[in-house]
């Protein structure tokens, strides 16, 4: 069995409970589950693999992405992430993508895959690989060495990066876009934007509006029962009344974690097929068009 199909598979067993699609929620507690969740290297250095060049199907044909998962160095720890690139020679965005509290499912790989074909260097750092529900901190500084990573590629424009996450990752897109200032923008996928308070997470989003800088994308769905939309129109009130640019879909009917589905894969559905499509013209006019920060 190789490394990836070991990682997939304690990640399934954890499974997606009902509807919600992800586990996430403002009790979760770091103390409960310290090992074994992510990787199963988490007591050596975990290994790198080699490049691979494979073909993703788009709508204007089959291209050409390179894929595999490096080690990315964070506070005396080594966590890995998974990579995709166009493979043709240039110059691109970069996006750093943040998985769910289900972690690194393979949905999530497929996905990194599409946005490479679609023309974005990405980086996916598994954040969980030595606690369940390590602190923001802890996160803060694992999403800024993934930037760091991404500033060293050579097919990377490093004044043209964004950050996207979903579930327990939309949180922290919406925490860590007023802190990180290489990001000039982000995509919060059913994030809580009131979860915090605690000693591992001090602040909620919410309470950085006037930090925020970057436009930001929220996607949601209205029966997310895990985090309810009318939190979701709150901040979006609140973002309004700040005059932070912000874009909002709201998908009626839709749960939390509606990208992946029960069983990890990525869905395609016609909601999670036009929501990635969001994603994509968001990124494409933020990144792609501007690279100023917006004041």
């Amino acid at each position: 069995m190789n490394f990836m199909n070991k990682l997939f598979l304690p990640l399934l067993i954890m499974g997606f409970l009902g509807t919600l699609g992800c586990i996430y929620s403002s009790d979760s507690n770091p103390e409960a589950s310290e090992a074994g969740i992510i990787s199963s290297e988490t007591e050596n250095q975990p290994l790198a693999s080699e490049l691979k060049t494979i073909d993703i199907e788009t709508a204007d044909g089959a291209v050409q992405v390179q894929t595999a998962t490096v080690n990315i160095a964070s506070e005396n720890q080594t966590y890995q992430a998974y990579t995709a690139a166009p493979a043709a020679e240039g110059n691109y965005p970069a996006v750093v993508l943040i998985h769910s509290f289900n972690g690194f499912q393979p949905g999530y790989q497929k996905m990194v895959d599409r946005m490479a074909a679609d023309g974005y260097v990405v980086v996916a750092p598994f954040w969980q690989t030595y606690s369940r529900s390590p602190s923001d901190a802890e996160v803060e500084a694992l999403i800024r060495n993934s930037t760091a990573y991404l500033e060293e590629r050579d097919d990377v424009n490093s004044e043209k990066m964004g950050l996207t996450g979903f579930c327990a990752g939309g949180r922290y897109t919406m925490l860590f876009l007023p802190h990180i200032m290489n990001f000039k923008s982000g995509v919060a996928w059913y994030g809580f934007p009131y979860t915090g308070g605690s000693e591992t997470q001090p602040e909620q989003p919410a309470s950085l509006i006037d930090q925020l800088d970057v436009p930001i994308l929220i996607i949601h769905g209205t029966r997310d029962q895990a985090s309810n939309v009318s939190d979701i129109y709150r901040y979006a009130g609140e973002l309004d009344a700040a005059d932070k640019y912000f874009e909002l879909k709201v998908y009626q009917g839709e749960p939390h974690g509606f990208m992946i589905t029960e069983e990890g894969e990525l869905s395609e559905s016609f909601v999670a097929q036009d929501a990635y499509k969001e994603m994509i013209g968001f990124f494409d006019r933020t990144l792609n068009n501007s690279s100023q920060r917006v004041s």
